[in-house]
């Protein structure tokens, strides 16, 4: 698996920053502190929340560290850096069904803000479908954004998956309509509808997301439907604030964190899980079509921690 041994030492590279603003700090607390105690866990509390964990998160890992410490009777704290990494990898586990879509004739819905690299993120997605052999179909229904169709029809073609697509500023349930049909012409693994994002104007968002879902329950009910939200990365809790915003407008079941080369923000992924109970499925590091990648928990963790894999 020569792709994802690179993709671990981007993700690796990606996360330096992150590393230097939580680890360092947590490393001069093993080292530092002589015994285990409330102090102790005070300090390593107050890194993971400054890391961007969150409130949540870092409650939930603390809680779990104090067990396991209990349990297996651990005195020394320079011991407790494995445990640690150990409670951070449970609380962000994605469980086995979360790829289920792949396995399904399924509709994948991707919503998100601009510039959160939510169309890359769908050309993305299609190459990798694509390289496991599924048939692919792409819907363009960001119509709103002239770029977004011409962007989509390049990684389309990157991608060698077709593309349904519609005239600037025409009605996005029409666009998935006309998807759906060349869907089932083509007899279709996946369906990868890009969306426009509008989290500003939330009616809007909430209306035309509701047209897309009764044109896909209408004629396309067999599908086994994913809605995943892209997030930026280096925005850190602006990118939770945002998948709250979508979580109240989609029924989300998965969530595309991007960019998260070169962010001190990483934290945000384990964050967004705790938070909202919504799993990172994919996370980006880089520009090109292997940048994306399924999330992996004990991956991510040791990556952060420079932990060898």
């Amino acid at each position: 698996m020569e792709e994802k041994k690179g993709f671990f030492k981007r993700l690796v590279a990606g996360l330096a920053k992150t590393r230097d603003n939580i680890v360092s700090g947590i490393d001069a607390i093993f080292n530092g502190f002589s015994s285990i105690d409330d102090d102790f866990y005070d300090e390593i509390e107050e890194i993971l929340v400054m890391g961007d964990l969150g409130i949540n998160a870092t409650t939930s890992i603390i809680e779990g560290l104090k067990e396991k410490v209990k349990e297996q009777d651990i005195k020394e704290p320079s011991e407790c850096k494995q445990l640690l990494i150990e409670s951070i990898i449970s609380e962000m586990d994605v469980g086995e069904t979360a790829y289920e879509f792949e396995n399904r004739k399924s509709v994948v819905l991707v919503i998100g803000v601009n510039g959160v690299g939510k169309t890359t993120s769908v050309g993305k997605l299609a190459g990798k479908l694509k390289e496991q052999g599924k048939r692919v179909v792409l819907a363009a229904a960001d119509t709103f954004r002239a770029a977004a169709g011409e962007q989509l029809t390049e990684w389309a073609r990157r991608a060698d998956v077709e593309i349904i697509g519609g005239q600037t500023g025409s009605d996005p349930a029409s666009v998935v309509y006309d998807a759906i049909c060349a869907s089932k012409a083509r007899n279709a693994d996946v369906l990868l509808v890009d969306t426009a994002g509008r989290l500003h104007n939330k009616k809007n968002l909430m209306n035309e997301l509701g047209k897309i879902n009764r044109i896909l329950e209408r004629e396309y009910s067999e599908a086994y439907r994913e809605t995943l939200v892209v997030l930026d990365g280096t925005t850190g809790q602006n990118a939770l604030a945002q998948a709250r915003q979508f979580k109240e407008v989609a029924d989300i079941t998965g969530i595309i964190l991007t960019k998260l080369d070169g962010t001190a923000k990483g934290g945000i992924a384990v964050a967004i899980h705790s938070e909202l109970g919504i799993p990172v499925k994919y996370i980006g590091v880089g520009e090109s079509i292997d940048d994306l990648q399924k999330f992996n928990a004990r991956e991510f963790v040791n990556a952060l921690f420079d932990v060898k894999n």
